[in-house]
């Protein structure tokens, strides 16, 4: 067959000024002719804009790396040309052209049904980490969300990273908030035909496949094409070492598509989607080979829609007509979707997410699929989170830098022979705690890199050459990146820990991490000294549940919250009150009284309208459905107190001030007539008054009134005092609380503490000095005898 059109291209002005900026590469272009083993005419004609053969003309542009359509003149060309030249393609294949769209349509429909079923067994169902038997993937996939500007490559600045931490009252950063806005995953797929899906380790980049394959062949997207899933790594194994195209014809032909030339027919013209998974999993030894494969083959057939996924920070390949996309981290709404996917029940699903709402730890690793897979396994076996959060990330961390890999019988390539996991384990946390030592959760490339190679360094049968050694410092740290997901590049050559939970983990890891005792009383004592820095908390609490005995721990930190009122008088006062209210209050468990009161009087002297219990349920999480009388009552009198500040809020507040007093008068009612009595007459006062009414008498009256209940509630109750701390003691006085709840937290989440420290740890909680000087003298009396 003779065509006369198509049967030659030129390079467009703009193609030429590509083209040799691409020629930097060669020394002359005779040597790119001889490479090419094209003679050397060709090559010059292609230079100066004349026409060559067509094959010639792909050649040279593959060789330059440019794809050809974005150097060839290809502004007259009509849609019959590119069709002429399909049609020649595929006479040279041996193929016969359609005669009409029509023929087309119904051998695509035809190969769609001999592909469903396997397209449905291989895509259907789902299995990961320790299920114990599969669940379909359309029962519990999740949406994803895409991002257009890869994260690594984002030109910001550490000011911009360091927005998300708050510079005073710490809060757990989100690093989620630097991260640009996202487009769902088939919306792109729609808007490219040609893209390329990174996604950090786990974030759910062969399910997305799947579940695309899966909505072509059931006609939900793209329903006039045929989705073809590779698995890169299969294709990169296979003994034959097949083309691209090979290998696809080989895999249909198993399910009844026989003829390759049908195969080369569908993706000539455009009717195919490639979903080309795994491209970090090929070996280093096929690398080459199977990229080369693929450009050839987008570049071949590129009327197809191509789909790759690749990890993140993975060898640097160069796709030239594909466009890169970021799997984002999932959000609250993909999380909750996916957990009511996940359980059988809305109630179990509306459990889950009421405790992981509560944890604010398990919550940040829930962003990763995969992690979140893991954690809804554990709470479906105990409907609950580990108290001890060790052994639960412990497993996470060795899911990424192991067990994932190890599943799916894919192997890594082995950066640095003697650097294995406990290396590597080791390495992340002498990071983790220089780093947050110095307040710092972003890190610069260099720095990093320099910490790896001190490590390096240190290890045993290492060579020490600096040149070599900076050199893996970077591999070591793309390898971690790329393989695990641990440390992750936030803007070009900023990293962080994936999630703050794991650079706290990796913190303690380090800090309680040492066989000899003396250092080890050491680093414990340098944790003690931050216990009143609220970003240290999560640290506390992983340091004493990986000890094998936290006593010593915990004592040292009862010792140092101690010391922080023991110089101020009047909060030695304040302490004192407190433990003469608990003690008259004959209950059994006085410590719990104690931390009522500091609760109820601390919330009120901040000014605030009532107080959380925040210390008293860490003491008992179900006090308040069970307490006594007296406490009620008290409880009801804190309400009274804080009346004043009802006046400022609410716009018509007669009503609440008569059923916060009616509740205290009921309380009262039990406890003391006579205080009921007080309360009455303090009521009456007002009680037959309107809105409009009682504002204006609020306004000249309120000052005297709430001075009266005051009164009335020291006189009857010792309690309602205004204490007038000063600002300066307001701040010791919530670092004191803040400690001891974490003392308190640390002796719930620790299963490694003896009863002896645990009772004399919760028997001496909240105490002024003078009576725990007393009792430690009966302590040590006790002992001695």
């Amino acid at each position: 067959m003779k065509v006369q059109a198509g049967r030659s291209l030129k390079a467009s002005p703009e193609g030429l000024n590509r083209a040799n900026r691409a020629m930097l590469m060669f020394a002359t272009k005779l040597d790119l002719a001889d490479e090419l083993e094209v003679s050397r005419s060709t090559v010059q004609k292609f230079f100066a804009g004349k026409p060559v053969g067509r094959e010639n003309f792909h050649k040279i542009c593959q060789r330059l790396e440019l794809p050809w359509q974005d150097v060839a003149e290809l502004e007259n060309w009509e849609e019959e040309t590119a069709d002429l030249i399909e049609e020649v393609e595929l006479v040279q294949l041996g193929l016969a052209h359609f005669s009409s769209r029509c023929d087309l349509d119904v051998l695509v429909q035809d190969i769609r049904d001999k592909v469903r079923t396997t397209i449905q067994q291989r895509c259907g169902l789902m299995r990961v980490l320790d299920m114990s038997q599969p669940i379909e993937l359309n029962n519990i996939y999740t949406k994803v969300n895409l991002l257009k500007k890869i994260t690594g490559r984002r030109r910001l600045e550490l000011t911009d990273l360091l927005k998300v931490c708050a510079p005073d009252e710490f809060e757990r950063p989100n690093f989620g908030e630097v991260t640009q806005n996202s487009i769902s995953g088939l919306e792109a797929l729609q808007e490219y035909t040609k893209l390329v899906v990174l996604g950090k380790p786990g974030a759910g980049k062969t399910t997305f496949l799947k579940h695309i394959a899966l909505q072509c062949i059931n006609g939900k997207l793209k329903d006039n094409r045929v989705p073809i899933l590779i698995a890169l790594k299969d294709f990169a194994e296979a003994p034959e070492q097949l083309s691209l195209f090979e290998y696809i014809a080989q895999q249909l032909t198993t399910c009844g598509v026989t003829d390759s030339t049908v195969t080369a027919q569908i993706l000539s013209h455009g009717r195919a989607l490639v979903l080309l998974d795994g491209l970090d999993e090929v070996q280093e030894k096929d690398c080459y080979r199977v990229v080369q494969e693929i450009r050839s083959f987008s570049a071949k057939f590129l009327h197809s829609h191509f789909v790759l996924t690749c990890r993140i920070a993975t060898r640097e390949y160069t796709f030239e007509e594909f466009t890169e996309v970021e799997i984002a981290d999932f959000d609250a709404d993909q999380i909750s979707s996916f957990a009511y996917n996940w359980f059988a029940s809305q109630e179990e699903s509306r459990s889950f997410l009421q405790k992981l709402q509560q944890n604010s730890t398990i919550r940040e690793l829930a962003t990763n699929p995969l992690l979140l897979t893991l954690i809804c396994l554990v709470f479906a076996e105990t409907a609950s989170f580990p108290i001890n959060r060790t052994q639960f990330y412990k497993e996470g961390i060795n899911l990424l830098l192991k067990k994932w890999d190890a599943k799916r019988n894919i192997e890594r390539e082995q950066v640095y022979k003697n650097l294995s996991v406990r290396h590597k384990e080791d390495l992340l946390s002498q990071i983790a705690l220089q780093t947050f030592e110095q307040g710092e959760y972003f890190f610069r490339q260099q720095q990093l890199e320099q910490y790896i190679a001190d490590y390096i360094r240190s290890l045993p049968s290492i060579v020490t050459a600096t040149q070599p050694l900076q050199l893996d410092s970077e591999i070591v740290l793309k390898s971690i990146e790329a393989q695990h997901g641990l440390l992750v590049e936030r803007a070009r050559g900023i990293y962080s820990f994936s999630h703050l939970t794991f650079h706290e983990y990796f913190t303690a890891r380090t800090i309680v991490d040492n066989s000899d005792v003396q250092a080890l009383n050491r680093s414990l004592q340098q944790l003690v000294s931050h216990v009143t820095e609220k970003r240290w908390r999560e640290v506390f609490l992983f340091s004493v549940s990986m000890l094998q005995n936290a006593d010593y721990l915990l004592q040292l930190t009862k010792q140092h919250v101690d010391q922080l009122l023991v110089a101020d008088e009047r909060l030695q006062e304040f302490l004192t009150w407190i433990s003469q209210k608990a003690r008259s209050m004959y209950l059994q468990k006085s410590v719990l009284v104690r931390a009522f009161y500091f609760d109820l009087d601390l919330a009120r002297t901040s000014n605030l309208l009532s107080s959380t219990l925040d210390l008293s349920r860490a003491l008992e999480p179900t006090m308040t459905r069970k307490i006594n009388d007296e406490l009620a009552l008290d409880l009801a009198l804190d309400r009274t107190l804080a009346l004043n500040y009802v006046t400022k809020d609410t716009p018509k507040c007669i009503l609440t001030f008569k059923r916060v007093l009616e509740r205290a008068i009921t309380r009262a009612s039990v406890v003391d007539p006579n205080l009921e009595q007080e309360l009455q007459q303090l009521k009456q006062v007002f009680g037959s008054l309107q809105d409009s009414e009682f504002d204006l008498w609020w306004k000249a009256n309120g000052d005297t009134w709430m001075e009266q209940l005051k009164l009335v509630s020291i006189s009857y109750r010792n309690f309602g005092y205004d204490w007038q701390f000063s600002t300066q003691q307001m701040e010791k006085l919530k670092q004191y609380y803040d400690a001891n709840q974490l003392l308190i937290d640390c002796l719930n989440n620790s299963c490694y503490v003896s009863n002896r420290v645990q009772q004399e740890i919760q028997d001496t909680l909240l105490l002024p000095l003078a009576e725990l000087q007393s009792l430690s003298t009966w302590y040590d009396a006790c002992q001695a005898s």
